[in-house]
């Protein structure tokens, strides 16, 4: 078996793992970082990312009310520490990027221009176009390549986190390329492989997000933080999940329902005069509530409702939502220019998963996380639209240079032990390849996951649903261990790369219905009918779930408090 060493490993190659690969060689120009991706870093998820990123550029705005819009948000979950530090370093990370090339969209008079996204009290949100993920990407990727520290793993799955006297020594990666596996040895791992909203049915997340960073950790014995809270989007493509962007209605869109009516304007959700520019999980749920009502408007994947757009006219729309109009008219066969675009709430992002502090590091020494994949914990029951990016780019570098401070004092540890663990690794992947006895596929499996997912941990929850999720979940993974795998290749064994992808979300999903239904409040994100009030006496802490072999394994952390007191969540 090949073994290769680097003094960092980076698994992922999106904004987050990028930013931390460029700050640990920038903090020590000596060292080696390994980045480790499962595709090339611009097929990574941050490509997709349309709306823009959040950082105080205006006179009109400051560190405080981004800190407090950030807290209000997360429903009073995010930890205070946290948001201060990354309402502090956001503008600088965002200018650094332009530095890098990022073309960020400019007023008339030459500064940044921003865009009001829902839960800002100003605009404050940079962007490029609306294509901010794809340019922001390229900038990272591009100012990458002038290291020659950082050296690149395409098209790696790693598999394994290697463990040894309780540090993290390195990883198992399996070449998709060639089908061999190889054993990539560190001082420090920081995780960086995104989310997992494949887990559900409908999402605006692309098929390689699949929570396999969560589970590396969670199978090490990390926790999963805040797993309950999902995040919906209230503007998805029906049929397909396509995102369009929050950027939409912060330049100025409508949501009509059936009747014609703007009908989050004086809505009794909390949303009140911020309308459509309110937080997503008070406006998915406002959708939601307009179905159960009768209001909303019929369509071949279900009910929907129309984002309006036909009064911004074709220049706004051409200038600032280019995107936005290729979406709809290859997607739906609608020209925003003249008709409204049929959307519908769709989830996009996970506000929980690996447990870390504020350097990014987890209860397991040598092992980092940032990003999505990370909870650290900055977006507690809810995230603001627009924080996400800026907070790839701030974690990242932090981890990034705390991992390095790590390696520094750390050892390679024990090669021959690592090799052995690599090599059991290697023949678990030997025997689910082409394993031609069982009674279960992939995609029965996958789908009735799926199913479970939507029915019990959607927009609105309840006690039984989220019980019968557990209980589904519990029982799929018990069937994952008779899957069928018919092909028996080694190059591009893209069946192989499914069933690993699957055994990682069910884990995830399951983290997930079983957080959920552990707390019996309702607080952002996590919605439930039979429990429909905030509870700040029994439930203002933090969700912990830990791998047990027995079941999953809850326990609550607290919330770090600060100068702003919990308070009603109204808008």
């Amino acid at each position: 078996m090949e073994v290769i060493e680097h003094d960092v490993i980076v698994v992922g190659g999106g904004a987050a793992g990028i930013r931390a690969a460029i700050a640990a060689v920038e903090a020590d120009p000596t060292i080696s970082v390994a980045m480790v991706s499962k595709v090339y870093p611009m097929r990574s998820h941050t490509v997709s990312a349309e709306g823009g990123a959040a950082a105080v550029a205006r006179e009109d705005d400051s560190l405080e009310m981004h800190g407090y819009d950030t807290v209000k948000g997360s429903d009073f979950l995010g930890d205070q520490h946290v948001i201060e530090y990354f309402v502090e370093e956001a503008p600088k990370e965002l200018t650094l990027l332009e530095h890098w090339g990022c073309p960020w969209s400019r007023n008339e008079d030459g500064t940044v221009a921003t865009r009001a996204f829902g839960g800002m009290t100003t605009k404050r949100t940079w962007f490029a176009a609306d294509k901010v993920g794809f340019h922001m990407l390229h900038s990272l990727f591009q100012h990458s390549m002038r290291f020659e520290r950082i050296v690149r793993y395409d098209e790696q799955f790693v598999t394994k986190l290697l463990v040894d006297d309780g540090v993290v020594r390195g990883v198992v990666a399996l070449d998709i390329r060639e089908g061999s596996v190889r054993a990539i040895l560190g001082r420090a791992v920081i995780l960086a492989t995104g989310g997992a909203g494949k887990c559900f049915p409908f999402t605006t997340n692309g098929n390689i997000k699949t929570g396999d960073g969560m589970s590396l950790a969670y199978r090490a014995g990390v926790p999963l933080k805040d797993q309950e809270f999902v995040q919906y989007h209230p503007t998805g493509l029906p049929g397909t999940g396509i995102l369009i962007t929050e950027a939409t209605r912060g330049e100025g869109g409508h949501l009509k329902n059936s009747e014609g009516e703007r009908f989050l304007v004086d809505y009794d959700y909390g949303v009140g005069t911020k309308a459509e520019l309110g937080p997503r999980d008070m406006i998915s749920r406002a959708i939601i509530q307009e179905f159960r009502a009768g209001r909303g408007i019929k369509g071949p994947y279900g009910e929907f409702v129309h984002l309006d757009l036909t009064h911004l006219g074709e220049a706004k729309l051409k200038e600032r939502l280019p995107f936005v109009l290729e979406l709809a008219r290859t997607y739906v066969g609608v020209d925003p220019v003249t008709q409204p675009i049929p959307i519908r709430p769709v989830v996009h992002y996970m506000m929980g998963g690996v447990d870390t502090d504020i350097d990014g590091a987890t209860v397991l020494p040598g092992l980092y996380a940032a990003g999505e994949v990370a909870c650290v914990s900055m977006n507690g029951a809810n995230r603001l639209g627009s924080n996400s990016l800026t907070e790839c780019l701030v974690f990242g570098a932090r981890s990034g240079r705390c991992a390095v401070t790590f390696a520094r004092g750390s050892s390679a540890g024990n090669e021959a032990r690592m090799r052995q663990l690599a090599e059991e690794e290697a023949a678990r992947l030997d025997t689910l390849r082409g394993k031609s006895k069982g009674g279960e596929t992939i995609s029965q499996v996958r789908r009735e996951m799926q199913d479970a997912m939507e029915d019990g941990c959607g927009v609105y929850r309840e006690q039984t649903s989220m019980d019968t999720a557990c209980r589904n979940l519990a029982q799929l993974k018990g069937r994952f261990a008779d899957l069928v795998l018919k092909d028996s290749s080694k190059v591009f064994n893209t069946e192989l790369i499914a069933a690993l992808e699957l055994g990682n979300m069910l884990d995830v999903a399951e983290s997930v219905a079983v957080s959920a239904a552990q707390r019996k409040e309702s607080r952002g994100a996590h919605t439930r009918s039979d429990a429909t009030t905030r509870d700040d006496q029994n439930w203002l802490h933090h969700t912990l779930c830990t791998f047990d072999p027995a079941g999953p394994r809850i326990e609550k952390k607290e919330v770090t408090l600060g100068h702003w007191e919990p308070e009603e969540r109204k808008y």
